[in-house]
């Protein structure tokens, strides 16, 4: 797996699962109705912020990952990122290599901190793995999350000190 900055050639290989995720409503905080083009807008961040895609041999897009300062002004020192995985590649590791990548980044970009504003309580599998990279749940925003299925359910707030 290679993991490369993203172009906007990439886009077409994105949006297909960047569309069943977000439309899913299970783990994201946007909006569910995106369209192709506002999406590309929300996920192809300027820089500083980066936004990089994992391959495979092939290059086959897996997933894609967004990283970007968490704040403006005084809590610029603090990166943050999310993290798309295409689910017909779950499994696989890429999350992992993902969020090990933003960490780097972040940690060669001088940032003192990751946060995590908005993980939702019931994606045990992402919670899991950011645990095992280093983060911890800092707190919990009860209810702050509609869930299609479980209803209101909490909003972690995760951290991991670079």
């Amino acid at each position: 797996m290679l993991i490369r900055e993203a172009t906007p050639q990439d886009w077409p290989n994105i949006w297909p699962f960047f569309h069943v995720i977000v439309a899913a409503g299970e783990t994201l905080t946007y909006p569910l109705d995106l369209s192709k083009e506002d999406a590309e807008g929300w996920w192809y961040v300027a820089a500083p912020s980066r936004v990089v895609v994992a391959v495979d041999d092939a290059g086959t897009v897996l997933g894609t990952a967004k990283m970007n300062r968490n704040h403006m002004g005084n809590g610029s020192h603090i990166a943050s990122a999310t993290y798309l995985v295409d689910p017909e590649q779950s499994g696989r590791g890429v999350g992992r290599a993902l969020c090990e990548y933003s960490v780097d980044w972040a940690r060669g970009e001088g940032f003192r901190a990751m946060q995590f504003n908005a993980v939702v309580e019931t994606n045990t599998r992402a919670v899991k793995l950011y645990r095992a990279i280093g983060f911890d749940v800092v707190g919990t925003l009860p209810e702050g999350f509609n869930h299609p299925v479980e209803g209101y359910v909490g909003l972690h707030i995760m951290h991991k000190p670079l």
